[in-house]
């Protein structure tokens, strides 16, 4: 028994050095691994737990194959939060919308301005909105009533000189051009005075306007202008809107030839014109023939100094223009009479272009109103030749520029004197019965305003070279001559 044992020891296989390994280590092996899976499941527990608290939902985690900058973004940007939009996005409509009610808030009208953005659908939802009406809401609630409605003032200026070395050229026209006009370098620097001082432009119907009474009767009677307190209203008008033939070319156009603008021009725009953005502006042809549209009259400058200052103008309020018919209207030969001389077609053509540039104006608030026919001085005349000339105005001007109750006086001459107008003024009672309601004359007073039973009468103050020049004091109130006066302007102003 011994040797078989002795002989079975020799052929058993000696074991491996990884089988010593396993056999001693093993164990400890598996206790460790099993710790590290408990570890991470544990670890992991917590993590969903904790998202879960949070309203996080859990996600697997991903491998990123694509490199970064260090910022955790791929493309170099900063990573974004995702946030929960405070509400819905406004549409472009909606923001341009928010812009315009913006501009007619700046004139004081926030009740229109609210208007506009209740009517959008759903403006609850957009807290800018909101919040822009409670903005107006409050404004609209520290507005005062003006109650001293015979203080407000009416300023007139003609047609403004562009070019002072040719229209203070020595020429006949020189002396009238020094007396009766402003150039542009003085109207803007009146008008940035004047919107200092805390002036706004209103319409005359906003002052006074018809309206019927417990009896049913019609009458006039003061309107209710609200501003901030400190805020004072004024009326601005314009003569001539009608750039005559001898401001801007050479000749005469009374008579059946119509004169346009030529390089003999005395400095003055042309005509009111339709412009790209499709405001009014002006066309101006220089002393070398070249012609250039912008800012070269009254009516363009004024809309430029509103658009830039909504405040200087209460419920989008403009200046009345005036035009006479004897060459045309707002620089177009329209004149019936010129068609013998140029042709059916091109005066036609002259027409229609003034029906468009009129229907711009009125689009944007300017008002188009009679300044006679002639131009004669009404005062002077008899109440028959009043009509005739009233009744030529209808005829060559009214399809033009449309219908108006309001007539600026020619050279400022009244039909009647300081007394109130009655039916047994003839003259009265033709232009009434024309339809006029407003009339104005000049007057050298800061203020003059009369209210009739069915009218509104008021007095306007010239602003030219004559008035700043002989009478700066007088215009104390609005502005400080000796800031705007341009230098360019011959001195001493003749007398009248």
């Amino acid at each position: 028994m011994p040797g078989m044992y002795e002989h079975s020891n020799k052929n058993r296989r000696k074991p491996t050095k990884f089988e010593r390994f396993m056999s001693r280590y093993f164990p400890s092996i598996c206790l460790v691994v099993l710790a590290v899976v408990c570890v991470t499941v544990v670890i992991t527990t917590i993590q969903t737990v904790s998202n879960n608290l949070n309203g996080t939902p859990s996600e697997p985690i991903q491998m990123e194959s694509t490199p970064t900058d260090g910022t955790g973004s791929t493309d170099g940007s900063t990573p974004s939060t995702p946030t929960t939009p405070s509400g819905p996005v406004m549409s472009d409509e909606l923001i341009a919308l928010m812009k315009e009610a913006d501009f007619i808030a700046g004139g004081y009208n926030y009740t229109k301005a609210i208007e506009m953005l209740q009517a959008y659908p759903g403006y609850e939802k957009f807290k800018e909105v909101t919040d822009k009406i409670s903005e107006y809401t409050t404004l609209d609630s520290q507005l005062v009533s003006f109650t001293d409605m015979d203080s407000i003032t009416h300023i007139f200026f003609h047609s403004l000189i562009v070019d002072t070395k040719r229209a203070f050229d020595g020429d006949s026209d020189s002396k009238g051009y020094n007396l009766y006009m402003a150039t542009i370098s003085e109207f803007n620097k009146i008008m940035e005075e004047m919107y200092e001082r805390g002036y706004v432009l209103v319409s005359p119907y906003d002052i006074a306007y018809e309206t019927t009474d417990a009896s049913g009767k019609t009458i006039f009677t003061y309107g209710n202008i609200r501003l901030p307190a400190g805020k004072k209203p004024f009326l601005l008008s314009q003569d001539d809107v009608n750039y005559y033939s001898y401001m801007i070319g050479t000749g005469d156009g009374k008579d059946k030839i119509p004169i346009f603008a030529d390089t003999k021009g005395d400095g003055f725009a042309s005509k009111i014109v339709i412009g790209e953005d499709g405001f009014p502006t002006c066309e101006y042809m220089d002393a070398q023939g070249n012609i250039h549209y912008g800012n070269y009259d009254l009516v363009p400058l004024l809309e430029k100094f509103i658009q830039e200052h909504p405040d200087f103008s209460y419920h989008g309020a403009r200046a009345m223009l005036g035009v006479t018919g004897y060459e045309g209207v707002l620089g177009y030969r329209t004149k019936p009479s010129y068609a013998e001389t140029i042709g059916q077609e091109a005066w036609e053509k002259e027409v229609e272009e003034a029906k468009k540039v009129a229907e711009c104006l009125k689009a944007h608030g300017w008002l188009l109103v009679s300044h006679s026919y002639g131009h004669p001085a009404y005062g002077n005349l008899t109440a028959s030749r009043v009509e005739a000339d009233s009744q030529k105005w209808e005829d060559t001007c009214e399809y033009i520029v449309g219908e108006t109750d309001i007539i600026l006086y020619p050279h400022g001459s009244d039909i009647n004197g300081p007394s109130k107008y009655t039916m047994s003024n003839e003259k009265f009672k033709a232009l009434y019965e024309d339809g006029y309601r407003y009339f104005f004359n000049v007057d050298s007073k800061v203020a003059w305003i009369q209210i009739g039973e069915n009218y509104f009468r008021g007095g306007r103050r010239n602003i030219d070279g004559y008035r700043m020049y002989h009478y700066p004091e007088k215009l104390s109130d609005l502005f400080d001559v000796s800031e705007v006066f341009d230098p360019d302007r011959p001195t001493p102003v003749p007398t009248i």
